[in-house]
Parts: structure tokens; sequence; C-alpha cells
């Protein structure tokens, strides 16, 4: 069984950065498919990014697009998401997921199929 741990939430000034870090235990990163999805109070979880193990392949959302980059260190079965130029809308808790099988990283994204594990999420909050 796999089991995913977010950490590097936090407050932040508009325009700061932070990474997060979603480390596994139980199964190797290698095995599954990651993305970073995001949620606010009162809306659904949304998909950030999202990245193929087979061919690196990524996606992301037009809102973070140039701005986030997701990665992965399989040495230490642990993916990131590094925000820059972070913007107050960016705001949420964002929670690390896998799945067995993937599409492209877009559908994994828009939770096509359905994600098979997810972390318990770690709060950003982006504010003056």
């Amino acid at each position: 069984q796999l089991q995913l741990a977010e950490s590097g939430g936090g407050v932040v000034q508009p325009g700061g950065s932070l990474r997060l870090s979603c480390t596994a235990s139980g199964l190797s990163l290698n095995a599954v498919h990651m993305g970073w999805f995001r949620q606010v109070p009162g809306k659904i979880r949304e998909g950030v990014s999202c990245v193929s193990s087979v061919d690196g392949r990524t996606y992301y959302s037009d809102p973070i697009k140039g701005r986030f980059t997701i990665s992965k260190d399989a040495a230490k079965n642990t993916i990131y998401l590094q925000m820059d130029s972070l913007k107050p809308e960016d705001s949420g808790v964002y929670y690390c997921a896998a799945v067995h099988e993937i599409v492209t990283p877009q559908m994994m994204c828009a939770q096509i199929p359905e994600i098979d594990y997810w972390g318990k999420g770690t709060q950003v909050t982006v504010s003056s």
C-alpha cells in the first residue's frame, strides 16, 4: 500500500516561492504516476500538475504554467512542486496523488481514471 506525505506548505507573500515535497512509502514512485492537486473551500479538487513515470511527460494547468515546476527524486522516493511568483489565488490545500494507470498527464490531472492514492494535504497561503 502506497502512503504519501506532503510537506513544505506555509504562508508566503505574493511574488514569493515555496517548494512542496511529497515523500512516498510502501512502493517505489517509479511504479506509479504522480501529481499535485489544489483545493479551496467550496470548490472541487483541481489538478495543478501531473507527470508520467513512463516517459516523464508533464502537464501544467493554465493558471500556473510557467510558474510551477514538478520534479522527482527517485533516490529519495519524493516528488516536488516548485512554486514561484506566487499569487493570492494560488492559495489552498495542496494534495499529492498517485495512480497505477495513466492515459496522459492531463487526464490524470482531470482525475481520469480515478486517483488511487491521496496524501493528507499541506496548506499554502499567499497573502501580504
